[in-house]
């Protein structure tokens, strides 16, 4: 299942130690917040009715709109012309060049589906109900209609909803009362796999009949994660992912008829999707190994492997099959470059790329490769982290770092191109992302060790990551800060409550500093999720309120001493705004550096460019600041 406190979102390269002979110094160009900000992030939806373009969505324009790209020649044309809101691509209509597609506003998360014609300008919101969220599902077998959700009945719950491609009408499929996760439907629209979440490591999972009107429970109440994916073309099976009996979540079908099921594939690490293209030919399989996506195609008649073209250095993190299936769309990046799309044709074995996401100003010979580490944390467990070296570095001259903490709970740094490391990095700052306890990918016994135990043992892996780098030759031991968002951001603000003098500075943004309320507040349309993220966080409204305030910042803000930089914006519905302002003003009272900065266009982060750019600049500036010109006194 998803958790919605991830924040920060991805390629394994080598496993290295990070101490290296010595070799000549590469002096890179430092690039502007502005150079790099000017890398275009960019995603992929379907084919057009011809197929000789795909919808995608970028943010060449400062927020995301949505183009047509050419598969012929890779020339673009805009469909959208937003200029306040991003605009996120759903889908062509099938066999049109009608389009659909997806906005918030200012990111208060309540999506609508639009709907827009070919040559026009203007679309129409299918989904206009004030105060709702609303999420494309899929189309139905015959494509005259699209399967959506919507918690315009309940703000609690998400229904299934079908609307026809020729009215516009919306018909209620599924009432869910019970704040279940839909996670398929069958072709012929009859099984509906639902997904209970109990904890955060635990599900049911059952199917719903909709001509009996019955439940039936798949799973047993095992201590194990379940997440329905998609059935088969002829709706005997479920393909789900678990990890019943195991360590990672593997691939398994359940026969529908006979309530039987069984194993289909696994690896070593977690299966974490899994889907099949229009008619039939192929299996994707989709899997998260070591912080890095590796995808695998099978045809699905016969189980056998499809060759798939090799791509050095690169991580294929999203997959298209077009719907007469010899089309294929790519999107893959690196940990040096961003994401750029692809177009694979199955019959010649033709690989083209179609976009150039890296600013032509930007040499990627500057910018630095990353690098899966492990280190021992304090009770000798393995923690892995993701690294960004400095091409400066070198024992003549150290550099200064920061421990990169993810959002979550549950989250996990990827190896992959992130503007904000690749700017830092660029300016002599090390990074080094820690996965710690209680990190997804790595297993469930480690995805379990920080449940109620939150501000310590994983926390207490970030500091050993300082540790760890603190012992490499090429990083000043005495510069070393904390940087985190969302969940990462309460870490950071635990570390300068509960470990003082560990961090130089802290950078948070719009971190959670009073549990209590977050978790009483959190918005209403999570309520598949809160029981069991009370589970693991605590229930505020019991006795664990104790052990909450215990690892709420706010409480405790008088033993920051160290500068801090905050970030929030005013939209957030995840962490309120109170969070950050109260713990701004607890550190202003203690005399403490603290500087602030607030977006009134932004919620649980940041997507347009120019807010992206000013945090970029006020980090470096706050770091140039506080962390590289402080005196040199040891920490712990």
């Amino acid at each position: 299942m998803r958790n919605p406190f991830i924040w920060l979102p991805a390629i394994v390269l080598l496993w290295a130690s990070c101490k290296e002979a010595a070799k000549p110094v590469k002096e890179p160009t430092l690039y502007s917040a502005a150079a790099l900000r000017e890398n275009i992030s960019v995603g992929a939806a379907g084919f057009n009715k011809d197929e000789t373009a795909v919808m995608i969505e970028d943010n060449s324009t400062g927020i995301f709109n949505v183009y047509a790209l050419s598969l012929a020649d890779s020339s673009k044309k805009t469909l959208t012309h937003s200029v306040k809101e991003s605009f996120y691509a759903v889908d062509y209509l099938p066999g049109k060049e009608d389009f659909l597609f997806t906005h918030d506003q200012g990111g208060d998360e309540n999506a609508h589906i639009y709907l827009q014609r070919a040559g026009d300008t203007t679309a129409r919101d299918l989904t206009p109900w004030a105060g709702s969220a609303n999420r494309f599902f899929n189309w139905n077998k015959k494509k005259d209609g699209f399967y959506f959700t919507s918690n315009k009945r309940n703000p609690k719950y998400f229904d299934l909803y079908f609307i026809d491609t020729i009215g516009w009408k919306p018909t209620l499929l599924f009432q869910n009362d019970s704040a279940y996760n839909i996670g398929a439907l069958s072709n012929n629209e009859r099984y509906i796999g639902l997904e209970k979440a109990i904890t955060t490591d635990k599900d049911d999972l059952y199917i719903y009949d909709r001509e009996l009107k019955k439940l039936k429970a798949i799973s047993q109440g095992e201590e194990a994660s379940w997440s329905s994916q998609t059935f088969s073309l002829n709706d005997s099976l479920l393909y789900l992912t678990t990890n019943k009996d195991a360590e990672f979540t593997y691939l398994a079908a359940y026969d529908v008829n006979n309530g039987t099921w069984k194993k289909v594939f696994e690896d070593k690490w977690d299966v974490v999707g899994m889907n099949i293209s229009e008619n039939g030919k192929f299996r994707r399989v989709f899997i998260n190994e070591d912080g890095k996506n590796k995808v695998l195609l099978f045809d699905n008649a016969s189980g056998a492997m499809i060759d798939f073209p090799a791509i050095p250095d690169g991580d294929i993190q999203g997959m298209i099959i077009s719907p007469s299936e010899k089309n294929c769309i790519l999107i893959i990046g690196s940990s040096k470059s961003p994401s750029n799309v692809y177009v694979y044709n199955f019959e010649n074995k033709a690989l083209k790329r179609l976009t150039n996401s890296l600013n032509k100003e930007v040499n990627e010979a500057d910018l630095v490769k990353a690098e899966v580490v492990r280190f021992k944390s304090f009770d000798g467990k393995e923690v892995p982290a993701i690294f960004y070296k400095p091409l400066t570095a070198t024992a003549a001259h150290k550099v200064p770092a920061l421990v990169w903490v993810h959002g979550g709970p549950g989250g996990q740094s990827r190896v992959g191109f992130s503007n904000g490391i690749q700017f830092l990095v660029n300016h002599g700052y090390a990074v080094l992302a820690v996965n710690n306890r209680g990190s997804s990918g790595y297993g469930k016994t480690f995805y379990k060790l920080d449940n109620k135990d939150h501000g310590y043992g994983d926390l207490k892996d970030c500091i050993w990551g300082k540790k760890w780098l603190a012992s490499q030759e090429y990083i000043d031991s005495t510069a070393i800060g904390i940087y985190g968002g969302s969940y990462g951001g309460n870490m950071v603000l635990n570390a300068m409550t509960m470990h003082p003098d560990a961090f130089r500075v802290g950078v948070d943004l719009f971190g959670v500093t009073n549990w209590m309320r977050t978790l009483k507040s959190i918005p209403p349309y999570w309520e598949s999720f809160r029981k069991a993220l009370y589970e693991e966080m605590g229930d505020p409204f019991t006795g664990d309120s104790i052990l909450l305030k215990a690892t709420s910042p706010l409480f405790h803000y008088e033993k920051i001493r160290q500068p801090l930089l905050v970030f929030q914006g005013s939209n957030d519905v995840r962490v309120l705004p109170v969070e950050s302002e109260e713990i701004v003003a607890g550190v202003k009272k203690n005399g403490v550096p603290v500087e602030y900065i607030v977006y009134p266009d932004e919620g649980h982060g940041f997507a347009k460019k120019a807010n992206q750019i000013t945090t970029d600049e006020k980090t470096l500036t706050f770091l140039d600041k506080y962390l590289k010109s402080k005196p040199k006194e040891k920490l712990q």
